[in-house]
């Protein structure tokens, strides 16, 4: 795959190569909180993780229940693993944008009826895995409107506050 659209997330032809996505001129507000719903402990982490390093205040939640408590709690984004056995992605995606959260998506490049789905759902953009695992902060910066940590000095700052939803 190659061009300035590869590795562009849905709905985003246009985005600049390297980064997947335009920069957000509204920017992360110093620990603003994100929800995260995802079932899989390494994609939870890994996003987390990334959050934490770019100046959030990430949340994980594992189940429906548990993500709509975190949207109560004044969280103002929300990232939304959409491949998932103990929640419906698309949903989840519908609940967060209804509230008012901007909302970004991370699913499987070769499931296009989902990630259009999510898409429609209000998901601002959806993210293949590969996009996060090969430029995850480079993505999620984008989406948060900062700069790009300089390598080398990604260190994972301790959490602020509660880092997971309690189980429901």
């Amino acid at each position: 795959m190659s061009g300035a659209g590869a590795g562009a997330p849905a709905g985003e032809p246009g985005a600049p190569a390297g980064t997947g996505a335009p920069v957000d001129q509204r920017g992360v507000d110093a620990g603003e909180m994100i929800a995260v719903l995802a079932d899989d402990l390494i994609w939870a982490t890994r996003l987390v993780g990334q959050l934490r390093t770019l100046g959030a205040a990430p949340i994980r939640a594992g189940t429906a229940d548990a993500f709509v408590a975190v949207l109560a709690s004044g969280a103002s984004r929300a990232v939304v693993d959409l491949t998932a056995r103990a929640y419906d992605g698309v949903a989840m995606t519908r609940r967060a944008a209804d509230a008012g959260l901007r909302v970004l998506c991370v699913g499987q490049h070769d499931d296009a009826a989902l990630r259009k789905a999510a898409l429609a759902a209000g998901a601002e953009r959806v993210y293949a895995y590969r996009t996060l695992f090969e430029n995850g902060h480079a993505a999620l910066a984008a989406w948060l409107g900062v700069p790009v940590p300089a390598p080398g000095t990604l260190a994972v700052p301790a959490p602020a506050g509660t880092a997971e939803a309690p189980r429901a």
